[in-house]
């Protein structure tokens, strides 16, 4: 089955180049103030991103408890997790991607009574304020870690927390003023006075100084100006309330608040703003350097709330100046309760809002262009289907894929990060996916029993690719679990995709004309009618539901997959549009392949040749013969249903995915397989070959999509520097070993990890005498030996003992491991020996190699320990079995002298010399 043309070389390896999983599932988000990094919980764990690259820089280890809240100083160096133990934990932020864990620096085991679920850390990144469900606010010094203040009296939950440090540069002489302000689920908002401290029994000093009442649900936002004049918050009562905080105290309108204290300031509510729906997260905007704050009239702020929609609002008029993520109309109360947003935050450095959805999104407004800049998906739940996306061909190829997840929403990530968007259209889950000739438009099938076309919009290199639907196939009688669409562009006048199929659990196959689908969504229509598609024909096919399609790569032949076991094809009879002729299509059954004891996953076209390859529940995949439709080979390898096939190289080789979690790649002409991809823990239902087929994408039900790129080039390559290597140091190895340069022969060796030669040497050396005095002496025999073992690194030491454990069980080789050993404990203090076993299992760690020395080296210790272990048994053999030969040696020696039968008792042994006479 190979080319006809130039014959191309096997892929055989394939490495993981980026993953893409799940980045929040639950919790907290925390962004640094610059953008770049982002912080996200990810079951049990939190995980640090950098947003512009979508690298994972590192994961922070957790304490086996859920997140209930979690901090980033503004500085950006320290990471604060409070957990439902309840817990605090305090992190280093590192400054490069690691994939150690990062543990705590400090941990404070109980700091609560009942778990946080708010916090916040104050400008100077000195302070920390966190809220309990109970009720209790504590302050803490972060950086000596102790407990400043505590605060009693919420009647019930924290909901919100801020400091208000006033910073006025019109003042000569700074006030200082330090003050928390918190909110709660009994509707108030209390202010603390930071600068009072309770003495001698007087708890007064940490009561509020002010008690704010005016909301009549949970206020969930607070903000104050820098100067701390104006104090805003907003609730689930749908109203957000701004408040003087610099007011003389006038009775009317005032506060309930420092009762008695004689405070010539007291905060008034200066005005009420109606904001429509319940709001989760409120804050002010700042206008230039600071926010202009001498008249509430100048106030700038948004609101973020259950609708799902960011707003920008004026103070003066009580109105909305204009409002991000304008929500379609058509979406459902459930679709409104996952996009209702949770938090938000405020990045002024680059004047960016993030919104965090309870669909676990989470998006990044422009407030300079008023769009959307970028969206990061936390979970992608259980993807069915991907297919790689042009929008912007010829210039870039590949530079987005599509993703069909366990929603009506479709997911298209850039290739090159994290940024995707959500389409929305469809009402049910979104079955199957698939892109046309050039990669423009693509289609989607699902349960709500139609088809969607989905067109890119006009190429603006500031902004990325949006898209919108521009047309839709209605027909089937259930859900479009599979979709094709034509593999060749039209030409002349008639360019594009002409036709596409779809195929239903009602066990027909539709035919669908799209030559008058536009390919470029227009923005600015975006309420305009759908051009609905004409069905050409509907086919009755199978038996059972049709799991597949797919279409010949010149558009002739089309092939489908069913669950009956069975996969037919079918001749393709298309006529185009021209004159008043309408366009015209059919499809005639050419043949049935029979062979498979499952139902069928998925069929293939050959890309270069007349062959089908299907994949089955019967763990196998089959190719073709389409001219008789007879089986020609069968790959047998994966231990589950095999749920996607496609063909690579010519034809040359398959590529498959299966239940297994296993993506393999195969050898068509050996029906071997030459390399398995492992990344996955559940179904692999997704799997995507990009144009140049230098990538592979998969995507399991586990939430994980993987990018596999080709690097058989790059490992030849390796290896053959490898091998160069390898050879010049073999060359020196001899070099050495014919000049008796053992220092050198064994230290390279070692560097070598070659036993097998390193054995050879030693047996070289023992059946070498030596004729000098210092070597007669040596323990080893030869004094350069001697001194390359008592002068052998940690490392390198640890490793030859490792050797002479394997070569201590064998017979033929014991007595060199024997003697090795001998001159190791003879030369070398134990000290020595335990100190070599701790410094490996130290590089060990630090190079994190799959190297064999330092695999299983958890300690020193316990390696040196398991290696006595190992040698003690065989070593006590061996001596057993020279006790045995030494007492048979003395049985030999009775026999011998009593065979003599005492001819020579009595006469020296130097006087029998007959035999040397006779010789000479």
């Amino acid at each position: 089955m190979a080319s006809t043309g130039g014959r191309s070389r096997l892929k055989t390896v394939y490495k993981n180049k980026r993953s893409i999983g799940p980045l929040h599932t639950c919790g907290s988000v925390a962004v640094s103030g610059d953008g770049s990094r982002l912080v996200t919980c990810v079951a049990e764990e939190a995980l640090l991103t950098n947003i512009l690259t979508g690298e994972e820089i590192c994961r922070f280890s957790g304490d086996t408890q859920s997140i209930t809240s979690l901090c980033l100083t503004p500085s950006a160096s320290q990471l604060i997790v409070f957990t439902s133990a309840p817990s605090l934990r305090v992190y280093e932020i590192p400054t490069a991607a690691t994939k150690n864990k990062i543990h705590p620096v400090r941990v404070v085991a109980h700091a609560h009574d009942a778990p946080v679920h708010v916090c916040t850390i104050d400008p100077s990144s000195t302070y920390l304020a966190s809220g309990s469900a109970d009720g209790v606010v504590k302050v803490w010094d972060i950086k000596r870690g102790y407990i400043t203040h505590i605060f009693k009296g919420h009647g019930g939950t924290v909901s919100a927390l801020k400091f208000n440090f006033p910073r006025d540069p019109s003042v000569v002489v700074p006030q200082k003023i330090l003050q928390l302000i918190t909110a709660s689920v009994d509707t108030r908002i209390r202010i603390f006075d930071l600068t009072a401290t309770a003495s001698k029994g007087d708890q007064g000093a940490l009561r509020p100084i002010a008690v704010l009442e005016g909301h009549i649900s949970v206020p969930r936002g607070l903000d104050v100006t820098p100067d701390g004049k104006w104090l805003i918050s907003g609730g689930r009562d749908s109203v957000v309330l701004v408040w003087n905080l610099h007011a003389k105290s006038t009775g009317a309108k005032s506060a309930e608040a420092a009762k008695g204290k004689g405070k010539s300031n007291s905060p008034v509510l200066a005005q009420t703003i109606p904001v429509m729906e319940r709001i989760e997260a409120v804050g002010l905007l700042e206008v230039g350097d600071l926010v202009p704050s001498s008249s509430a009239s100048q106030l700038r702020f948004y609101t973020a709330g259950e609708k799902g929609i960011i707003r920008i609002w004026n103070v003066k008029d009580s109105s909305v100046l204009y409002s991000l993520n304008q929500v379609v109309d058509q979406q459902a109360e459930d679709q409104e309760e996952q996009r209702q947003i949770v938090e938000a935050v405020y990045l002024p450095l680059i004047s960016t809002i993030v919104s965090i959805h309870a669909d676990q999104n989470i998006l990044f407004y422009d407030l300079n262009t008023r769009s959307l800049r970028r969206q990061l998906i936390g979970f992608n739940d259980e993807i069915v289907d991907a297919v790689f996306l042009s929008p912007n061909a010829p210039k870039s190829i590949d530079s987005h894929i599509a993703f069909a997840t366990n929603s009506s929403l479709i997911r298209i990530y850039s290739t090159a990060g994290l940024d995707a968007r959500l389409l929305t259209g469809h009402t049910e889950i979104v079955l199957s996916l698939d892109h046309g000739a050039g990669g423009k438009l693509f289609a989607s099938g699902s349960k709500d029993r139609s088809v969607r076309l989905w067109a890119p919009a006009s190429p603006n290199d500031e902004l990325p690719t949006e898209w919108g639907c521009v047309a839709i196939c209605e027909g089937h009688a259930e859900s479009v679990g599979t979709i094709a669409m034509s593999r060749t562009s039209g030409e002349g006048d008639t360019p594009g995709v002409q036709f596409m199929f779809s195929g239903s659990q009602d066990r027909t196959i539709k035919m669908w004309y799209i030559g008058d689908v536009p390919l470029v969504f227009d923005v600015s229509q975006h309420d305009q009618s759908l051009v609905k598609c004409k069905s050409l024909t509907t086919h009755k096919a199978h038996e059972k539901d049709i799991n597949s399609l797919d279409v010949a790569p010149n558009d002739r032949l089309l092939a489908s997959g069913s669950q009956d076991r069975t996969a037919k094809v079918y001749e393709i009879d298309f006529s185009r549009a021209s004159g008043d002729r309408s366009a015209h299509g059919e499809i005639k059954l050419l043949g049935t392949c029979k062979g498979h004891k499952r139902g069928i996953w998925t069929v293939k076209f050959g890309r270069s040749e007349r062959v089908l390859a299907t994949g089955s529940g019967d763990k196998t995949v089959k190719l073709w013969n389409l001219e008789d439709f007879t089986c020609v080979k069968t790959f047998e390898g994966h231990t589950n249903s095999v749920l996607r096939v496609d063909f690579i190289n010519h034809g040359m080789q398959l590529v498959t995915s299966a239940s297994d979690g296993l993506v393999k790649l195969w050898n068509v002409r050996e029906e071997e397989c030459t390399a398995t991809m492992d990344n996955h823990e559940d179904k692999v239902w997704a799997l995507a070959v990009s144009t140049d087929e230098r990538t592979i994408v998969s995507a399991a039900a586990d939430s994980v999509v993987t990018f596999w790129q080709d690097c058989t080039e790059e490992q030849e390559r390796e290896n053959e520097a490898k091998r160069s290597e390898l050879v010049l140091r073999e060359q020196d190895f001899m070099n050495y070993r014919s000049l008796h340069d053992y220092r050198k022969a064994i230290q390279l060796a070692l560097a070598m990890q070659q036993p097998g030669r390193l054995l050879s040497l030693f047996k070289d050396i023992r059946a070498t005498p030596s004729e000098s005095a210092a070597d007669a002496s040596s323990v080893t025999g030869n004094g350069a030996v001697d001194e390359v073992l008592r002068t052998l690194g940690g490392s390198d030491l640890a490793r030859l003992l490792r050797y002479v454990r394997d070569w201590n069980p064998n017979a033929k080789t014991s007595g060199v491991a024997q003697g090795v050993l001998y001159a190791v404990m003879k030369l070398r203090s134990a000290d020595d020996v335990i100190a070599a076993f701790t410094d490996e299992a130290q590089e060990g760690i630090l190079q994190s190699s799959g190297q064999e020395s330092v695999k299983s080296t958890p300690s020193g210790n316990t390696a040196l320990k398991e290696l006595v272990d190992g040698m003690i048994p065989y070593t006590e053999r061996h001596l057993s079995r020279m006790d045995r030969l030494v007492q048979d040696s003395f049985v030999v020696d009775y026999i011998l002298s009593e065979m003599d039968d005492g001819m020579f008792d009595g006469q020296d042994a130097d006087t029998m010399d007959v035999d040397t006479e006779v010789s000479s």
